[in-house]
């Protein structure tokens, strides 16, 4: 092939596979997976969390927690920025041994008219990422795990106060080449919103056959002639209930 990034090799089992350097550890198959490191904590000294895999990276830790939710077992996780980072660690999560993962995260709207806070359930992601290459043959999208999607879906409606859409997010590597162009481009071809993981979480989730949902909540605006941040990470109510709202939909899988 012309380009590295479209020589997709269906071998599965890699030189490094997590299943072989990782030892399974007694974990709940039930996972969050949460990008908002201040709910961590605070879920964390609230529910007197208990640490299962310390799991120490170069950039810091990222412990696997463990908390009792309704009587269940509830594991969850800070997941990093970007698709290659937070895709290796959803393949950790799954080698210690957790099925069954709902994302929980922020993205930027592309579309006029998406307020601060509302929630977008991804039903499929433009893979404008290079996680998604190595795990799925090429294609323009990744569709999201219906099971995942049934699920929030579910929580959703039996909470009643959130309003939510399904739709297509765009996933890419690099914030800060979001053109003028791209975005209309992006836009036109039906993506509410944009982010940084969702294609390659989607993707690893799929290799591994393992189930997983993705949320939403809109943050900064592209959708204008001049981007605006709106202040987004300052929504601490709306983070920490999507927290639990992803709890909620991580037992209906």
């Amino acid at each position: 092939m012309s380009y590295p990034i479209l020589e997709y090799d269906p071998e599965k089992v890699a030189m490094i596979e997590p299943s072989k350097v990782i030892q399974p550890r007694d974990v709940p198959e039930h996972c969050v997976i949460c990008f908002f490191e201040e709910v961590i904590q605070k879920v964390s000294v609230q529910k007197n969390a208990k640490i299962v895999v310390e799991n120490r990276w170069e950039d810091g830790p990222h412990r696997l927690f463990e908390i009792e939710h309704h009587g269940q077992r509830l594991a969850y996780f800070h997941s990093a920025v970007g698709a290659a980072q937070a895709a290796s660690l959803l393949e950790e999560a799954i080698a210690y041994g957790c099925r069954k993962f709902i994302v929980c995260g922020g993205c930027g709207v592309l579309e006029k008219g998406i307020t601060v806070g509302n929630l977008i359930v991804a039903k499929s992601a433009v893979r404008d990422e290079g996680v998604s290459y190595h795990y799925l043959p090429p294609a323009r999208e990744v569709l999201a795990d219906p099971r995942g999607v049934a699920a929030l879906e579910a929580a959703l409606k039996q909470r009643g106060e959130f309003r939510y859409r399904l739709g297509k997010t765009w996933t890419t590597d690099a914030p800060y080449r979001e053109t003028p162009a791209k975005i209309a481009r992006r836009r036109d071809e039906g993506c509410l919103v944009v982010e940084m993981e969702a294609a390659g979480l989607m993707a690893v989730a799929q290799f591994r056959n393992a189930a997983l949902g993705q949320i939403l909540y809109s943050g900064d605006d592209l959708s204008g002639d001049e981007w605006n941040c709106r202040n987004w990470q300052s929504r601490q109510d709306v983070r920490e209930a999507l927290f639990w709202l992803a709890a909620e939909a991580c037992f209906n899988l």
